[in-house]
């Protein structure tokens, strides 16, 4: 689940589980929810996020979350994703980190780019809420509130989630 991915446009190196609580560790488990199977819940307070299958179940993924002051949540939608997308920081986090100064006009896809291996968008209506849900290479952030508000997976679980996701597909953001 959490090996090399070399068949990638850029090879994904193994997962260093050592760095992992393994509770953070994808599963199928039961998750009984009024939502309907394809909906993705992410519970900010547990740092998973649920893609809602059939019969009570759910993919649980772990994830790291925005820091205190960055958090969104409310509901929206999965308006489409991007395999190895370019980054793009917000001018806020540009003059907050004046190092990303040169990533105003986009960080190139890559092993280093912020948003990894794959990112969904989320809207609320037609808006873009700047929200992704994206992929890490860092497994020692996912459990943490450490982001500037996105949802990080595992690269391995990113894209995981992102062959099961359907464009459309409700997202509930729980705090």
């Amino acid at each position: 689940m959490y090996r090399a991915m070399a068949e990638e446009r850029f090879p994904i190196p193994a997962v260093d589980l050592s760095q992992l609580d393994p509770v953070f560790v994808r599963a199928v488990v039961d998750y009984p929810t009024p939502e309907r199977p394809g909906t993705v819940i992410v519970d900010t307070l547990n740092r998973y996020l649920y893609h809602v299958r059939d019969n009570g179940t759910a993919t649980r993924y772990g994830v790291g979350v925005g820091r205190a002051g960055f958090e969104w949540s409310g509901r929206g939608h999965i308006a489409y994703g991007r395999e190895w997308p370019v980054w793009t920081p917000p001018a806020d986090m540009i003059a907050r980190q004046p190092s990303l100064e040169k990533w105003r006009h986009g960080q190139p896809p890559g092993p280093d780019n912020a948003l990894g291996a794959r990112a969904l968008y989320i809207h609320q209506g037609n808006r873009d809420t700047l929200y992704r849900l994206h992929g890490t290479g860092e497994a020692h952030t996912i459990g943490k509130a450490i982001s500037s508000g996105c949802v990080r997976l595992l690269n391995q679980d990113i894209i995981h989630l992102y062959r099961e996701v359907k464009w459309g597909s409700p997202i509930v953001v729980l705090v």
